[in-house]
């Protein structure tokens, strides 16, 4: 049986193509450069119909997908460089604020880029933006900062897979939240992996040092925080009638990000000890600007991604993308493990994987 290909058209009423003999035939709408006229599509006398196009769904997810990969599997190799780098006086680079103001600031000019080609959303709540990006900006610098204090690599990225804990140790805490055996399960898996990984180094390597793991746990109990400011975010803009764009938030919420970042950086002087680093070791500055620039493409990405496939399917990438940042750390830059070390690795990812296939399942069932 034929079928009207109206849906290819920006017509209404497909009655009146069935007139004009348009139909679908093996995939492709019959007649496509035909002239319809001025009643079925409106405007002029005449018109032209022509097929609407767009690349296939497939080559959006390679290239949304690959993008983050690529971005963000880069950005962690180079923040890992950046905090390992040792100068020629033997000092290494510890503003993890002053970092965070280059890289937000990196976010703000890409974001900037975006609000002018797609336009500004006006009557944003930007009080609660600000909140959002001064508790984004401390749960990255307390990561950075965990690095800098000795933290490995593939520790941290492990243990900030376990967002989870900060929520629902909130939740249990101020009631009214239940969680299911398997999700206990799930964060345990995440946290008692990542216990024995940062047990589990050969003798002679690196070790993690207390004040890189309490930097981790802050960043952890930011991540709880950000989470609640960004529901609060979202019912506020619902509650003024107000929908952001992608780069609405991109853009404001890392341009607090940013002051926030410029204040703190300030108040530590961080920001002159800073540009006073980089100034002493121009070779750290290329390493800073990519991981600035692979930050802001990254942060595209994701938003490409969003907009043209359901939330899951970038959290499915985003959460294999820190498997791979971790295995890639561990292979590239010389982190040598022992067996109790790998099997730490495979449970912390056991959990990884579960707890995105029970998010998965649950969309499903959503459905």
């Amino acid at each position: 049986e034929k079928i009207c290909c109206c849906r290819a058209y920006l017509v209404s009423n497909c009655s009146d193509l069935l007139k004009h003999n348009f139909w679908l035939d093996g995939g492709d709408c019959c007649k496509i450069n035909e002239q319809l006229p001025l009643s079925i599509i409106g405007g002029s006398d005449t018109a032209t119909m022509s097929k609407s196009t767009g690349l296939p769904e497939s080559v959006k997810l390679i290239f949304g997908a690959g993008g983050i990969y690529a971005a963000f599997l880069y950005y962690g190799s180079l923040q890992e460089d950046v905090f390992r780098f040792v100068g020629a006086d033997g000092t290494s680079f510890k503003q993890a604020w002053f970092l965070q103001v280059l890289e937000a600031f990196a976010n703000v000019i890409v974001g900037g880029l975006g609000l002018y080609l797609t336009g500004m959303t006006k009557n944003m709540p930007l009080k609660m933006f600000a909140i959002s990006g001064a508790s984004q900006v401390s749960a990255k610098a307390f990561t950075s900062l965990a690095l800098a204090n000795g933290l490995s690599f593939p520790v941290a990225t492990l243990a900030k897979s376990g967002k989870m804990v900060p929520v629902m140790v909130g939740s249990l805490l101020l009631g009214g939240a239940s969680y299911s055996v398997r999700e206990y399960l799930q964060v345990a898996a995440i946290i008692g992996g990542t216990a024995i990984v940062s047990m589990g180094k050969k003798k002679g390597s690196a070790g993690n040092s207390v004040l890189g793991v309490a930097f981790i746990v802050l960043s952890l109990v930011m991540d709880g925080v950000v989470g609640g400011f960004q529901k609060k975010l979202k019912a506020e803009t619902a509650a003024v009638g107000v929908k952001p764009k992608p780069y609405d938030f991109m853009f404001w919420t890392n341009m607090f990000m940013c002051l926030t970042a410029i204040v703190i950086s300030f108040g530590l002087g961080e920001f002159t000890s800073g540009f006073a680093y980089l100034t002493a070791n121009p070779e750290i500055m290329s390493k800073i600007a990519k991981f600035s620039v692979c930050s802001a493409a990254g942060q595209s990405f994701i938003f490409y991604t969003i907009a043209n496939f359901d939330p899951l399917v970038c959290t499915t990438v985003t959460t294999t993308r820190k498997i791979f940042s971790v295995l890639l750390s561990i292979f590239l830059k010389g982190h040598v493990l022992s067996l109790q070390g790998w099997g730490g690795i495979a449970l912390a990812v056991c959990g990884i994987l579960a707890e995105m296939q029970n998010k998965l399942a649950g969309k499903v069932k959503a459905h």
